[in-house]
């Protein structure tokens, strides 16, 4: 069969799964993919970007590709960026990663101890 031939797979797909290309993808209508920059942002990198969220008023980390489940190792990177942010602002926190309003697209929350909003809340900074 050749290429493009319906019932078959071309290479670029195959290239895709094998390198992981396709699990690395930005979405047009996503407004996480989007990263408009509407509220503060503290880090930003080639994996993920840190602002504080419009909804909650904490510090956000997010995936800089579209979907829930990361690569171990961008996870754990994304938490150490979080968790320096987080203790930065409120001294103890913990990471909640419950996808609540968004859940297509990976992004956590550093939320201070014993709460939920960052509204109110003395800040470290």
């Amino acid at each position: 069969m050749n290429p493009g031939t319906p019932g078959t797979i071309g290479v670029r797909a195959i290239l895709s799964a094998v390198s992981g290309e396709a699990a690395h993808s930005k979405v047009e209508n996503c407004d996480l993919c989007r990263a408009a920059r509407i509220t503060p942002w503290y880090h930003e990198d080639d994996i993920c970007w840190i602002a504080e969220c419009d909804i909650c008023e904490v510090p956000m980390v997010v995936w800089r590709f579209h979907g829930t489940e990361p690569p171990a190792e961008h996870l754990a990177h994304m938490h150490a960026r979080l968790r320096d942010i987080a203790l930065d602002q409120f001294g103890e926190f913990y990471i909640d990663d419950h996808m609540r309003n968004i859940p297509d697209h990976y992004h956590a929350h550093g939320r201070p101890k014993g709460g939920f909003f960052g509204h109110g809340v003395s800040r470290r900074r």
